[in-house]
């Protein structure tokens, strides 16, 4: 019998290692086929993609509609599942997969229409540039079909398939970004709910105005307009002219900031054809190079931050509940049923609502609706041409006249040519407001708030070749106060800004490693302008005390092998505790957040706000400071245990690039874990903010530079790349976190011909 047991024990324990081996296999065989020839239909001529040593794909195409096809075929290879994922976001079907807790985001993206939207774009493209989306439809569609082994795992998981692509999925992707980039009205919202509370002046502290000595990317607009008397988002750009280069040629630097995900947003290829070579950054599920260089050029983007979306109070009509008041009389709520399918469970059906302002997102259940009004909603929206007319353009002249179709979301655009031409402009449909200035929520029925027009194209924010040779942006006011338009209150705090036109200063000639070196900085403007401030205070304990040395000895730099800057962190986000959770009560969770400019501004001129109003005592800064570092002190005890000497800025800070799959699933989440220590901070250059609202993870770096590029207009060949954390979208694939460490470091790759990952033809079928 004990014989029998260990033969049928070894025989399990047999099938068991080959089925383990067998699936492992099996999803292996979802990884990329990189060489050989595939006859593919849809394709005029064939197209040659071969891949560098991190993955990186080149490819080599007769015409731009076979390019966009290669392109669509490889974001398929590698970030399928990504692509899957992000659609079915935007169109309001994530419950099909996901069962109920997936219903409440599909009801959202429902009442905001994108896939809606999104058709109307489509119908009233040009032909050409839906032809260009259709291709790379096509190319997608073409690797579903040829594919020879599994899908990505995360469809093995789930036992769901992948769908055929459309032209109109990748223009939702950009509905999604327009969305994100603009979500001004939630700004309103906590504005709304803040206002309820506290007064016109307390307001007034907590959202103070652009500080009048930061610094404004266009300083004065007399010639651009003649006669005129006068996300989180985070980015960083800058162009310099050849004058203050060493090339002699413009030098164009841009890192763009958005979440930390696996796989990342951005994806790095080239596309070469007999006209053009475009290389740059892609997103998987859209048809061109986004930001980058072709042979002519090199632009940049980040966000601008302009205030596209209003929301309108709606009253219900007391006598007739499915009519709303208007200037002239009620008028019928325009419905549609949305039909969400959920998974092991029955279809709900949702009925949205719009008005003649946009869909009714909110209802009180008082008497009103909210509905909101949002450039990116109107139908005709070009900005799918702009930017793939943008990207072809050879100079100024065309790269500004492509904008002209550009709606949302607003970007501040640096340029730069061979020519030796350097361009700012920030492109978009920004509304004329009747009265108000959108921030916070406007009556609806009066007609007083509604928007009256748009900016004019042509008085749009931009310049070119300026006395100074150059343009910076980090999100910060662009615009002087004689401009004559609202583009928004709601300027980034101008630290990265300030510290970017520092650091050029010092470099009357600039170059590429110059570049690379800003790109790495991580000084904090924050910690220089506060902690004079905050280092008033009499600390009682002897760690408080050792925690004060430490910070009057800290040079400011937010590096990963330091103590003091997690020391500031923690210090300052129990500062705005101290300051705001008695005054705001429900509403301070939404608030929360380090807040550098409010805390300056309540230290040097309102320190009245240091009281906690439900005392009878009148508390002092120095009193709430000293709480605060106390609490900060106790938190970070029992985070990390140990003394000071052992606490870490990278340990507290890592980067974190969560998988919206696999990082949910236990056990697998932390063998897959994609972290890394990190540098920076909210307010450096080398950007790596937080959600200090988090109390588990307060100081995990989320979100931040998810790529970096340097073009010397010299060698435009020769630019500089980096994005995270990998190429692929695959946990199978050696390419999916790859470069992390590269870019934690702020190192670089380039476009090469080197197609040791790979020489793949595909040929028309």
């Amino acid at each position: 019998m004990g014989r029998i047991f260990a033969r049928t024990f070894q025989l399990l324990l047999f099938v068991v290692v080959v089925g383990v081996a067998g699936g492992f296999l099996w999803l292996r065989s979802s990884l990329p086929q990189t060489d050989g020839q595939l006859a593919l239909p849809g394709l005029s001529a064939p197209v040659q993609v071969t891949r560098d040593t991190n993955g990186i794909p080149t490819i080599r195409a007769q015409n731009d509609k076979d390019g966009a096809f290669a392109l669509g075929f490889v974001h398929a290879q590698d970030r399928l599942f990504q692509m899957d994922l992000m659609r079915r976001y935007g169109v309001g079907r994530l419950a099909e997969w996901f069962g109920a807790p997936a219903v409440q985001s599909d009801r959202s993206m429902r009442t905001m229409g994108l896939r809606r939207a999104a058709e109307a774009q489509y119908a009233s493209m040009a032909p050409e540039i839906r032809g260009v989306f259709d291709a790379y439809a096509a190319g997608v569609n073409a690797f579903l079909t040829s594919r020879r082994g599994a899908l990505p795992p995360e469809y093995t998981l789930l036992r769901v398939h992948a769908e055929p692509w459309t032209a109109v999925d990748s223009l939702v992707w950009g509905k999604i970004m327009d969305m994100q980039l603009t979500g001004n009205y939630r700004f309103e919202l906590l504005r709304s709910r803040l206002a309820r509370d506290l007064k016109p002046e307390d307001m007034a502290v907590l959202y103070p105005d652009y500080p009048a000595e930061a610094p404004v990317v266009l300083g004065k607009l007399g010639v651009i307009l003649p006669g005129v008397p006068r996300q989180e988002p985070a980015s960083n750009q800058w162009v310099v002219d050849g004058a203050h280069s060493a090339s002699g040629k413009p030098i164009l630097a841009n890192d763009t900031h958005l979440g930390f995900s696996s796989p990342g947003v951005w994806y790095l290829a080239r596309i070469v054809t007999p006209d053009e070579t475009m290389a740059g950054v892609t997103s998987a599920g859209e048809p061109m190079v986004l930001i980058g260089h072709n042979t002519h050029i090199a632009w940049g983007f980040t966000t601008t931050g302009g205030d596209v979306e209003d929301i309108f109070v709606e009253k219900i009509d007391p006598a007739d509940p499915a009519r709303y008041l208007a200037p002239d009389g009620s008028l019928p709520f325009v419905t549609r049923d949305e039909k969400i399918l959920v998974k092991d469970a029955d279809a709900v059906t949702v009925t949205v609502r719009e008005t003649r302002h946009g869909p009714v997102i909110a209802d009180p259940a008082d008497g009103t609706v909210l509905a909101l009004q949002a450039t990116w909603q109107q139908a005709e929206d070009g900005t799918p041409q702009a930017l793939w007319e943008a990207g072809h353009a050879h100079d100024w002249d065309g790269f500004k006249n492509a904008m002209r179709n550009a709606v949302a979301p607003e970007q501040n655009i640096t340029y730069a040519d061979i020519d030796g031409h350097i361009g700012f402009f920030a492109p978009a449909v920004i509304p004329i407001r009747g009265a108000g200035t959108g921030s916070m929520p406007s009556p609806g029925w009066t007609g007083e708030y509604d928007w009256k027009g748009t900016v004019p194209f042509d008085e749009l924010p931009i310049g070119t070749d300026p006395a100074s040779g150059r343009f910076f942006a980090a999100n910060n006011k662009i615009v002087p106060d004689s401009y004559p338009y609202l583009i928004t209150k709601d300027w980034e705090i101008p630290y990265r800004a300030q510290r970017i036109g520092e650091l050029l200063d010092a470099s009357p000639k600039l170059t590429p490693d110059l570049a690379a070196k800003m790109q790495s900085d991580t000084l904090s403007i924050a910690a220089r302008r506060l902690l004079p401030l905050m280092l008033t205070v009499n600390p009682g304990s002897g760690t408080a005390q050792d925690a004060v040395t430490r910070l009057r000895a800290w040079d400011m730099r937010m590096t990963r092998d330091s103590t003091a800057p997690l020391l500031f962190i923690a210090w300052l986000r129990e500062f705005n505790r101290q300051l705001f959770a008695n005054k705001m009560h429900d509403s301070f969770d939404s608030y929360w957040s380090l807040h550098p400019d409010v805390a300056e501004n309540i230290l040097r001129d309102h320190r009245d706000w240091c009281d906690n109003r439900e005392t009878p005592e009148v508390e002092s800064c120095e009193q709430q400071l000293n709480v605060a570092l106390e609490r900060a002190l106790d938190g970070l005890s029992q985070r990390y245990g140990g003394t000071l000497d052992s606490w870490r800025w990278g340990t507290a800070h890592p980067a974190s690039f969560s998988h919206p799959i696999w990082s949910r699933v236990p056990f697998v989440a932390k063998w897959l874990a994609l972290t890394i220590p990190d540098d920076g901070s909210f307010d450096t250059i080398d950007n790596a903010s937080m959600f200090v609202r988090d109390e588990a993870q307060p100081f995990t770096a989320v979100h931040g530079p998810t790529m970096r590029m340097i073009v010397d207009m010299a060698a435009p060949d020769d630019a500089r790349f980096m994005v995270t954390p990998g190429q692929s979208g695959n946990i199978l694939s050696p390419h999916y976190g790859d470069l992390m460490r590269s870019w934690r470091d702020v190192g670089y790759v380039h476009f090469s011909d080197d197609a040791s990952g790979g020489s793949l033809t595909l040929a028309p079928r």
